[in-house]
């Protein structure tokens, strides 16, 4: 008969040693209470998302280790889509034991923004005055000073040298001179091919050992990672050829494309929504605005999107932010569970990191482009606008002020400004 103290020692869970053996059930649970919870909490945008995720779920449970968890966030950087979202998957599916455990932890980390966005989506409709305008216009400016802090952080990041600061010039250039969302496509697959050819380095060894050093592993068959990936292409392809402008197709294409973080589905989105007349320019630009205010993803924008564009259409609010907020996310996810087994090897080619080197300082001039138009053309309309949209981008970038509370100020200015 086995001693307690060493049926216990046997029954202890392998990812937190020091706690007993948890079931799948309890484990899953465990999973989708910790994402919702930090659904719930996590302001900041995505950089702070992936802190969060270390403090909590590396740091203080131990679900899996720093140099795992480093490789983990490389190869969510590495693909198209929502990269936070894509490491709380991955996170999930690593402790809730696959598949599952991934759409609990999504569930949980994505429903409070989204619940938030779509009620705010059906009262801004019935929001009239002089004070309801004074606090859209302050939404607005919020999202250039946002998008303005996003691409000085990316351009320090992702163009740090000549060549690919040239890349990133020649994307606006292109974007200047043609417009829509498969432009945007093109001039990220041209910084694509030609970063394969001007961003090149030698470290495919040694990026292959800290590869297998961090012991990376994600609980993905090779059969469901090919299913994922054969997905993934024929949604990209087929959608527009059976169901060209619809929620589906719009909402998949901006999520299969989104290369360097959240805040590029800004021009795509816009390309697709509002230079088709889907939605007012100024309803997007709000909605956009109000996404910094709460916490979790800035894909759920596409919840606010969703709901306007269906009403737009005569159709349910509720239907159609659900089926924006899937189709968004889910192209993301399915590579990453497609590319998952892969990684390794993909990871070490000199060329693959350049080709992605490349369309990341091209994702630059995107985003440096929108934030002219449609962000500063429609939302800069005066000297003080101007004045309060710099001191914004100052309280960002030199103060590190919460966008939240940028937010609240800002709503709190706007009706100030509306109503005197």
């Amino acid at each position: 008969m086995s001693h307690p103290d060493e049926t216990a020692k046997h029954e202890r869970d392998p990812a937190t040693p020091d706690a007993p053996l948890a079931s799948d059930k309890a484990r899953r649970s465990e999973v989708l209470r910790t994402f919702l919870a930090l659904g719930l909490t996590s302001f900041g945008g995505p950089i702070a998302h992936l802190g969060y995720f270390r403090d909590e779920l590396v740091r203080r449970r131990g679900w899996l280790s720093d140099k795992a968890y480093a490789e983990l966030v490389a190869l969510c950087q590495f693909l198209p889509g929502p990269a936070s979202s894509q490491v709380g998957f991955a996170l999930g599916m690593v402790r809730g034991g696959g598949v599952m455990g991934g759409i609990l932890a999504w569930i949980g980390f994505t429903l409070p923004s989204a619940l938030a966005l779509l009620v705010l989506a059906l009262v801004a409709g019935s929001l009239e005055g002089p004070l309801a305008s004074g606090v859209i216009h302050g939404l607005k400016l919020v999202a250039v000073a946002v998008v303005a802090q996003a691409i000085w952080g990316m351009a320090r990041k992702l163009c740090p040298d000549l060549r690919r600061t040239c890349l990133a010039l020649l994307a606006m250039l292109g974007l200047a001179l043609a417009q829509g969302a498969w432009a945007q496509v093109g001039v990220i697959a041209m910084g694509a091919v030609l970063g394969s050819l001007l961003c090149r380095d030698d470290k495919a060894a040694s990026v292959r050992q800290q590869v297998q050093a961090a012991g990376l592993s994600l609980p993905v068959s090779t059969r469901l990672a090919r299913y994922c990936l054969v997905a993934f292409f024929v949604l990209l392809i087929g959608l527009p050829l059976v169901a060209s402008g619809s929620l589906v197709d719009i909402f998949y294409r901006a999520g299969a494309l989104v290369f360097g973080g959240g805040h590029v589905v800004l021009p795509l989105l816009e390309a697709s929504t509002v230079e088709t007349g889907h939605i007012a320019a100024d309803t997007f630009l709000t909605g956009y605005g109000a996404a910094q205010a709460v916490p979790g993803p800035l894909f759920t924008f596409a919840a606010w999107l969703g709901a306007g564009m269906a009403q737009v259409g005569g159709g349910s609010a509720l239907l159609g932010a659900v089926i924006a907020l899937l189709s968004i996310f889910l192209p993301g996810i399915l590579l990453l569970i497609g590319v998952a087994p892969l990684w390794g090897r993909l990871r070490a080619r000199a060329r693959a990191r350049a080709a992605l080197a490349g369309a990341n300082a091209a994702v630059v001039g995107v985003l440096g482009m929108a934030l002219y138009d449609p962000l500063w053309t429609t939302s800069v309309l005066s000297r003080t606008d101007l004045v309060i949209a710099l001191a914004a981008f100052i309280a960002l970038t030199r103060f590190s002020l919460a966008p939240w509370k940028l937010v609240l100020g800002m709503v709190i200015l706007g009706a100030v400004r509306g109503v005197i």
